[in-house]
């Protein structure tokens, strides 16, 4: 007979229920303890703790984000690990996002723009009653037919509550994103749901410089993290660095370069690892985690916020480590692209 297994949160005490078929992570959220996610397929390694007793297994997806040892450590991915029995589990609960509404809306296309051969930006207006709360760097799904969703960051700030930007990538062969450069035109509507993720700068330790890099369209949720600071006129030093393939990739390399000019807290650097590429003045050869270690070998007294692809999350995660960073001020947000994942499998936090 299925059972509900006790989960218990060993630093705060704090329990909940996993009912048949939920993961940890989505009962969780279900009963309001707000813990790290992100991408909710296993490959990023944003909702990991560690199992102090009892044991779990994973019926959705693997735990890619996870080596061999952790695993034997006790490691577990949140997301998609379902306890075998009642567990007491290590984990850090996020209280920031605790009290924003996570729903579904439609919103109109009001502009679509080609910001390089395989970026699009869209403008999206929510209706006239409805608004947005949102904290920089979350995400929101884009419902799809069938069942599946899409996640995109949302590249605008807060204070517009009533329209969003997303940064959307063209993927080879992916159907939605093939539709999103071909077919999609303004005054087109798109169903969303969101805010969702736990990616946000954190405010607890305000003098802490930030370290904020992004790959591809992983530039995205930075830009709106950097706006939002801005906005609220929060001059902690934020180092931004950029990375793609090439030049052309980083599509909207103006906008940093005006931060860098008219903020002195503010530092830029891009990075192109492509074979035999330009690289700008100031720039860098090679990967753009690469860049951050050149310039700081000593990562220990930094906040580091970084988004783009699982492979750069996972080379960073372990380049920094090695540079001294604190595991508990590193956040992330890793994302896969093209990949349309079954609403049945994702955490739904209402």
């Amino acid at each position: 007979m299925d059972k509900i297994f006790t989960i218990t949160i060993a630093d705060s005490e704090r329990q909940f229920e996993v009912k048949p078929g939920e993961t940890v992570l989505s009962a969780a959220l279900r009963e309001g303890v707000m813990l790290p996610y992100s991408c909710k397929n296993g490959t990023c390694g944003s909702c990991k703790g560690k199992v102090l007793s009892g044991k779990v297994h994973y019926p959705f997806h693997p735990p890619m984000a996870l080596e061999a040892e952790e695993i034997d450590a006790g490691d577990a991915l949140l997301c998609q690990a379902a306890p075998l029995e009642d567990l007491t589990i290590r984990a850090r609960e996020i209280s920031a996002v605790r009290d924003l509404q996570v729903r579904m809306f439609p919103a109109r296309v009001i502009e679509k723009s080609i910001l390089a051969d395989n970026v699009v930006r869209l403008r999206l207006k929510l209706p006239a009653s409805q608004r947005l709360q949102f904290l920089a760097g979350q995400y929101v799904d884009t419902l799809l037919a069938g069942g599946k969703r899409r996640a995109f960051s949302i590249a605008s700030s807060p204070v517009k509550e009533d329209e969003i930007e997303l940064h959307i990538r063209h993927v080879d062969g992916g159907d939605f994103t093939g539709w999103v450069f071909n077919d999609l035109r303004e005054r087109d509507i798109l169903r969303l749901e969101g805010p969702l993720g736990t990616f946000f700068v954190r405010h607890d330790e305000s003098d802490r410089p930030m370290i904020m890099m992004g790959g591809g369209t992983g530039f995205a949720p930075l830009k709106s993290m950097i706006e939002d600071l801005l906005e609220h006129n929060d001059n902690r030093s934020i180092e931004l660095y950029w990375g793609a393939r090439n030049a052309a990739e980083l599509y909207l390399d103006s906008l940093p370069r005006k931060w860098e000019n008219e903020h002195d807290h503010i530092r830029y650097r891009s990075a192109v690892s492509g074979p035999g590429e330009t690289v700008a003045d100031g720039g860098f050869a090679g990967f753009v985690h690469e860049a951050v270690i050149d310039d700081h070998p000593d990562l220990s007294g930094f906040d580091i916020y970084m988004s783009g692809p699982p492979a750069m999350i996972e080379s960073a995660k372990k380049a920094f480590a090695r540079a001294g960073a604190r595991e508990d001020r590193l956040f992330y947000d890793s994302f896969e692209f093209g990949l349309d994942v079954p609403v049945s499998v994702l955490a739904k936090p209402h």
